[in-house]
């Protein structure tokens, strides 16, 4: 697996990561042997950075990380946690918080230390609290050698700058920003971040299943004429032989300027062919026709978050 350096924090990432959403069952149940598989096939493969959260399944990817990681050799994977969200409208970035929810992470996953923690979804709160609180707070654990970096994740782009102007941090996420459909992340945010020396990362190259072949969750928010392109993109790949998802992780993954992009499956399959898609060249000719189609709605998102962190 190729890999990328995270900004200034020297980490070599490889450009595609494992995300344990799925471990949550957020999508479907999940078996402990799915967990256990899933996780050893992500290490095998070479996605060697596992990405988590306290919110994915209410504590439950965690704990099935952890159990599946348990006979793992440390220095064999990165950890990248969160803190901050902890149900659908549960938020808590207080720094008593912080200090509670990285211990409950570290035990959850069996470890000493996590290697990034990020704040979760900023753009649901007043986020000058992450600016004057949370991030003092996330400090005092890397001093304690609890975390080694840390950084904070969300959807809508002014969140970006509107941390990284006031304060330092080591690295972000961003998520269904960086796709076929949708590249505002790269197109407003990346050389911004670049230029801050802020390491890069990109989540959700399927769009919450947008660009694939499964059924949409009942949940989507992108616009319908969105999800009708989306439909229409997925049948000329169809046609040419290629699934719309090989399209869409090869496209998000070319790019230099982001470090590593996550996916995320509890199906060891999936993660096989990730990897594989990962190795193999991208279709020019059905790019093109396939951004062709994307173009009248290219851009076109959702609020998510307080209005005016949109």
């Amino acid at each position: 697996m190729k890999t990328r350096t995270l900004g200034r924090t020297g980490l070599q990432v490889p450009i595609l990561s494992f995300g344990a959403s799925s471990l949550g069952q957020e999508f479907r149940r999940v078996t402990l042997q799915d967990a256990i598989a899933s996780v050893r096939v992500a290490l095998d493969c070479g996605l060697n950075l596992i990405d988590t959260s306290p919110f994915y399944g209410r504590g439950m990817s965690e704990v099935l990380l952890g159990i599946a990681l348990r006979d793992v050799p440390r220095d064999q994977y990165l950890l990248c946690s969160k803190l901050g969200r902890y149900d659908l409208q549960h938020f808590d970035f207080s720094a008593r918080r912080v200090q509670e929810s990285v211990d409950v992470t570290l035990h959850r996953l069996g470890t000493d230390h996590l290697d990034i923690m990020l704040c979760h979804d900023i753009e649901f709160v007043e986020m000058q609290q992450i600016v004057d609180e949370t991030l003092p707070a996330l400090r005092q654990q890397v001093k304690a050698g609890k975390i080694r970096f840390i950084g904070f994740s969300g959807y809508p782009q002014k969140i970006f700058p509107f941390i990284a102007d006031q304060t330092e941090v080591d690295c972000v996420l961003s998520y269904n920003q960086y796709t076929l459909q949708n590249t505002r992340f790269a197109d407003e945010t990346v050389p911004y971040l670049q230029q801050k020396g802020v390491g890069v990362m990109n989540a959700g190259p399927f769009s919450a299943r947008l660009l694939t072949n499964a059924p949409l969750p009942p949940w989507l928010k992108e616009p319908e004429n969105v999800k009708e392109a989306a439909r229409a993109a997925a049948a000329l790949c169809s046609s040419r032989g290629v699934e719309i998802a090989k399209l869409a992780l090869q496209f998000s993954l070319a790019h230099e300027g982001i470090a590593t992009t996550i996916a995320g499956s509890a199906n060891p399959q999936n993660i096989r062919n990730w990897a594989q898609w990962a190795s193999e060249p991208i279709d020019q000719t059905l790019l093109a026709d396939v951004q062709a189609i994307f173009a009248p709605v290219r851009n076109l998102g959702h609020l998510e978050g307080l209005a005016k962190n949109n």
